[in-house]
């Protein structure tokens, strides 16, 4: 059987190629961490802040990903798509809680200045060309296990 060679980020695992992207964004020194990123929480459903280090490029890489799949897509779109269960309601149900727009915002805004997303005229994101060869160019890289698909 051949070598398979993926083209494009939806030959590529979504969570193999989310750590790639975001160990490329880390090295590439263009997006720069806020001073509060260590002290953050991602949703006000939350209790801390998160573990990782680089939860920040890790995020960036997920909203790249989802760009490159879905194109168009807001900060409220991501706010719920990132959200998660608010469990501290003692004993009532349990509901949807969603994420902090406001670093969902910071780095979509950081990735604008960085050339690889744009917004579009009637509201929402995309990415552009040379990030859309960029995420490309990165999917190629990641090693493929074909018994997943």
């Amino acid at each position: 059987m051949a070598e398979f060679k993926p083209s494009g980020v939806k030959d590529v695992a979504p969570d193999a190629f989310i750590k790639a992207y975001a160990a490329h964004l880390k090295s590439n020194d263009k997006i720069h961490l806020p001073t509060w990123v260590d002290i953050v929480k991602t949703g006000a459903f939350k209790e801390l802040p998160p573990r990782d280090e680089d939860w920040y490029f890790v995020r960036a890489a997920a909203l790249c990903r989802r760009l490159y799949i879905r194109p168009g897509m807001g900060i409220g779109h991501f706010k719920h798509a990132f959200g998660g269960r608010i469990s501290t309601r003692g004993c009532k149900p349990e509901h949807h809680g969603l994420a902090s727009s406001g670093n969902i915002r910071h780095i979509l805004k950081n990735l604008e200045s960085v050339g690889l997303v744009e917004k579009m005229p009637n509201g929402g994101r995309k990415l552009t060309s040379s990030g859309q060869r960029d995420m490309d160019l990165i999917a190629g890289r990641v090693p493929v296990n074909l018994s997943i698909f």
